[in-house]
């Protein structure tokens, strides 16, 4: 669901509550682009927990495959421009 930030302002929180019970998402409109979404807390965790599982899958097959080194943290550091 796409709404404007003027029926945001006019309808208020209730408003997105009862959008987020039939959608996903609700997507933020300013000026006629759109800017920002929300969705429930629920899912934004899932997606989060998605994220991270992906994240250590990836690093898990970069150890197995040996795509990485080994540093100390002032070498690493200066690697990354700390």
């Amino acid at each position: 669901m796409l709404i404007s930030a003027n029926e945001l302002k006019t309808k208020g929180v209730a408003f997105i509550e009862k959008s987020l019970q039939s959608d996903e998402e609700v997507f933020v409109s300013v000026r006629g682009k759109t800017k920002f979404v929300m969705l429930t807390v629920d899912e934004y965790e899932r997606l989060k927990e998605s994220e991270l599982e992906t994240a250590i899958r990836d690093a898990e097959e970069d150890y197995k495959k040996k795509r990485y080194t080994v540093d100390t943290a002032e070498k690493h550091f200066k690697k990354i421009g700390i």
